[in-house]
């Protein structure tokens, strides 16, 4: 069972290149931090525009810098299947500890498409495969009752579950159980996606406030509900502002004003207007976000 505060993690850039160095410093520093699991290669990794050969080169270095010492669900998802299925088998080869597979992306396949998509990567590779289903990205919604049918497949294990419905974890426990893992992908969402019955939460925020946002996991976990309530409270403008724009070019501004990385982005992303920036530095000062 993957639980806690799991980060999905930027993708620094150099001069049109990845960052290796950066990004190495980035995943020892999320674990020194506390951070329990790492997600390379997510939508907040930009993976829709990293090579194939990057994309593999990203997923190793996590996996090699983590060094067991906290898990790695690489990002394993495409619209195409067999890319997807490929990318499992590369996770899996790599060492990574699951893989995180959104639903296929503009092609809009039915319920059962998408079943059958889970289905052939859930064939293709023995690893826990963990549903990204995130509507506004995607446009398609993966129903409870198609999760269900999956669930029932040895490697699909849990969701990120990028909904915003919090019906949806307690729906989901009672067709599924317990034991299947469901992680919020939203920060505004994680503690009530907690009491809902989630485990955790996928977060863009713990990029730049890792310590935060495990501190607020392990207060919920060890039955803390003051203090996972006021961290959350102190995040809520963070969260806010590193959505002020399409992510991640808030939060990879945020990184470059802490010293992590470059704010470099690719097309079609674009640098953050001034006034998105002046909300994102006053958000991280208010939480006194630092490094």
């Amino acid at each position: 069972m993957f639980r806690g505060s799991f980060v999905a993690l930027i993708t620094p850039f150099k001069d049109g290149a990845f960052d290796e160095a950066a990004f190495r410093g980035l995943v020892e520093w999320q674990i020194a931090e506390g951070t329990q699991g790492l997600v390379p290669c997510g939508t907040t990794g930009e993976s829709p525009t990293l090579s194939h050969e990057e994309h593999r080169r990203v997923t190793e270095v996590c996996i090699e810098v983590a060094g067991g010492r906290v898990p790695v669900i690489a990002g394993a998802g495409s619209n195409s299947t067999q890319e997807s299925m490929d990318l499992a088998v590369h996770a899996k080869t790599a060492g990574a500890d699951g893989a995180l597979v959104v639903t296929p992306y503009y092609n809009k396949p039915t319920q059962e498409g998408m079943y059958q998509h889970f289905k052939a990567i859930n064939d293709a590779v023995d690893i826990p495969i963990i549903i990204y289903n995130i509507p506004p990205r995607s446009v398609i919604d993966m129903s409870v009752a198609t999760m269900a049918r999956l669930a029932k497949l040895p490697n699909i294990v849990g969701v990120k579950d990028a909904t915003s419905d919090l019906n949806r974890p307690i729906l989901t426990e009672i067709e599924i159980g317990a034991d299947f893992c469901q992680l919020s992908g939203e920060d505004g969402t994680a503690i009530p996606f907690l009491a809902a019955g989630g485990h955790g939460c996928i977060s863009v925020t713990a990029n730049i406030a890792p310590k935060m946002c495990a501190d607020m996991q392990n207060a919920w976990a060890d039955g803390d509900v003051a203090d996972a309530m006021a961290l959350q409270s102190k995040l809520m403008p963070v969260h806010g502002a590193l959505f002020c724009e399409t992510s991640p070019g808030p939060v990879k501004y945020a990184a470059g004003l802490l010293g992590i990385c470059a704010d470099e982005t690719r097309l079609p992303m674009t640098e953050i207007a001034e006034v998105s920036k002046a909300r994102v530095r006053d958000a991280i000062q208010g939480a006194g976000i630092t490094r």
